[in-house]
């Protein structure tokens, strides 16, 4: 199992050119296999655009990075939107197949609830809520999009940040809770995922992400570190349907396990089996399946996972009872795409290292 971080380290696409550092952990059935950390989790204090590089902290206010680092998790924030609005299906208090205009009246009608989990309510990728200050702003351009989706007919897969904002906004309607609180109460808590939870985080033990100025950055906040990355998701409060979300590899883990195991881990439920099968079964609710891109050898037998922008990702394959967290600082100084050859690398090397254990 010690490929799976060489993998990371030793690949084109795993040196310092794709991330300033990582934190991989790999396990099977009630083994971790694999906990390692490698690089830095913070290294610059800007970015230079002329020069195209980093520049560098003195060294010795590099921080290196290690297992228990926190993470910005981006969009796999979007995983826990989607347990927490299973929970409510489970509940009774929510259908998969109900109008979202149900809850949400600006919306059109046909665009239902599992269209929004799914990614294929037709809603466009994104909005500059960022440019859009102020709440009654932000949802003006919503209702908008809603009413008369951009990104085409409802059934057609257009993924959507939009989606997961939308969802967030129906599953406080529907609880009178804000989504933290949502997510706290029915994810983080009982699971004892301490180390997860929205922001603002003191930066000590963060990770940094991005030195965010225009023009390439949707807005000038300069070097981003315990605050959310996501320009949006920041003009939104900081919580949001689509991300925001701050974890560790080892919390993260526990939710792989949790659904690996139908929903449980310890003594505590999250949601039942069934409920679980909706999430990872393709084509996924919330969760892509079998993406080679980011899942490598992983994919092919009904593999579930997501990806985050900031260089986050995890997958988690009931075939074999395996599950893959390689969380990374990829935007660190600057947003680049990097591609995800490093993620593929480590899950080819678990795949591989699976087949060999039989």
């Amino acid at each position: 199992m010690e490929r799976l971080v060489q993998g990371v380290r030793a690949l084109p696409g795993g040196r310092p050119a794709w991330c300033a550092g990582a934190v991989v952990l790999a396990g099977r059935g009630p083994v971790v296999a694999v906990e390692d950390a490698t690089g830095w989790a913070v290294r610059y204090r800007s970015y230079d655009p002329e020069r195209q590089r980093g520049v560098d902290l003195p060294r010795d206010r590099w921080e290196p990075m290690r297992v228990g680092t926190v993470f910005d998790l981006a969009s796999l924030t979007k995983l826990f939107t989607a347990v927490a609005a299973l929970q409510q299906v489970e509940r009774g208090f929510l259908a998969l197949d109900e109008e979202v205009r149900g809850h949400l009246p600006a919306f059109a009608r046909g665009i239902t609830v599992r269209q929004l989990l799914d990614h294929t309510s037709g809603l466009r990728p994104e909005l500059p809520f960022h440019d859009h200050p102020g709440r009654a702003a932000q949802l003006a351009l919503l209702w908008r999009e809603a009413a008369a989706p951009a990104g085409g007919p409802a059934g057609a897969h257009l993924y959507s940040d939009l989606n997961l904002i939308a969802l967030q906004l129906v599953l406080e309607q529907l609880t009178g809770l804000r989504l933290d609180a949502l997510v706290r109460e029915g994810i983080t808590a009982p699971l004892g995922m301490l180390s997860t939870s929205y922001g603002p985080l003191a930066p000590q033990g963060v990770a940094a992400t991005e030195d965010q100025r225009r023009p390439w950055a949707k807005a000038d906040r300069g070097m981003v570190r315990g605050e959310v990355h996501d320009e949006n998701a920041w003009a939104l409060g900081g919580v949001a349907g689509h991300a925001g979300l701050f974890s560790t590899a080892q919390d993260l883990a526990v939710l792989c396990r949790t659904l690996l195991n139908g929903g449980a881990y310890g003594t505590a439920r999250i949601l039942g089996p069934d409920a679980v099968a909706a999430l990872l079964d393709p084509p996924g609710l919330g969760f892509g399946v079998d993406q080679p891109y980011f899942m490598g050898e992983l994919a092919g037998h009904g593999a579930a996972g997501h990806t985050g922008f900031t260089g986050t990702s995890l997958v988690l394959d009931r075939a074999t009872d395996t599950f893959l967290v390689l969380l990374a600082n990829t935007v660190h100084p600057c947003r680049r795409n990097g591609g995800s050859a490093p993620r593929a690398a480590a899950a080819d090397c678990l795949a591989r290292a699976v087949a060999r254990a039989g």
